[in-house]
């Protein structure tokens, strides 16, 4: 548990905290007081006092300097998993899923205080002499505080988290991530999945609204922005680590999913 001031007082020597950098751990960053702006994988989010952001292992994001003051509870998932057991932990965790849902809610005046309340429990418990019973609570809060989130976060219907489809969307995602520079074909993955792929397509329709070659591309090209802001390898390298056999294609590619060509975006995000 840390705060926003703290975050800014930190210079870790692989990168700078407005600077863009990926996550290890999952993240909950609470906006307690004032305005600012707040990166995650290259798009801006606008914010104030009761947003609340949940970002997952492995996105990119940074911090931009301003007078608002938040709270970032920090945490990898076998903090979750010890608590809750690795099924009903996976489902939390989904809280933290950005193709699901935005990372980010604006809380009502009321779900505020609630999250505020959490948060001066968790300090409390923070702050106290560490015993056999401190992991146990802080994971108890911790839970608490993830099921009022997702519970707001899903209220709308907009995402069919109870979808007899959710599963099979996870597996599929989680197979672009691994496979991403191998394959970018949905037929590739119905296979894996013993699935065709018109019944995967419907899986992700029903899950996000978007065609199954749809989420492909978007985890692909996110996967290639990421190497163009932290690495130092140059667009035919990226190209041919990202599974393309033609840097042209590749040029292709990104251009016509970010409007931009790889050297602009690597530019405005550098």
């Amino acid at each position: 548990m840390v705060t926003l001031e703290e975050v800014f007082k930190k210079t870790p020597s692989d990168h700078k905290q407005t600077e863009n950098h990926r996550l290890s751990f999952y993240v909950l960053f609470i906006i307690t007081k004032g305005k600012g702006i707040h990166t995650i994988d290259y798009k801006n989010y606008p914010y104030q006092k009761g947003t609340v952001f949940s970002l997952r292992k492995g996105v990119t994001h940074k911090f931009t300097r301003s007078k608002s003051e938040g709270t970032l509870l920090i945490f990898k998932e076998d903090f979750i998993f010890k608590h809750l057991g690795r099924k009903e932990g996976l489902k939390s965790l989904q809280l933290f899923n950005e193709l699901i849902k935005s990372p980010k809610i604006d809380l009502s005046a009321t779900l505020f205080k609630e999250v505020e309340t959490i948060l001066n429990q968790f300090r409390i418990e923070t702050e106290l002499e560490k015993d056999s019973y401190t992991s146990g609570i802080k994971r108890s809060f911790l839970h608490v505080l993830i099921s009022k989130l997702y519970r707001e976060k899903t209220k709308d219907k907009t995402v069919f988290t109870n979808t007899k489809y959710l599963d099979q969307f996870l597996k599929f995602q989680n197979l672009i991530e691994e496979q991403w520079s191998e394959s970018r074909t949905a037929l590739h993955y119905a296979k894996q999945m013993s699935i065709t792929p018109k019944t995967l397509n419907n899986v992700v329709k029903s899950t996000i609204n978007k065609s199954s070659k749809s989420l492909i591309d978007e985890i692909v090209t996110t996967q290639i922005k990421h190497l163009l802001v932290n690495t130092e390898l140059s667009i035919t390298e990226i190209a041919y680590q990202s599974g393309f056999d033609d840097p042209t294609n590749f040029f292709k590619y990104f251009k016509k999913n970010t409007k931009l060509s790889p050297n602009q975006f690597r530019e405005i995000h550098k």
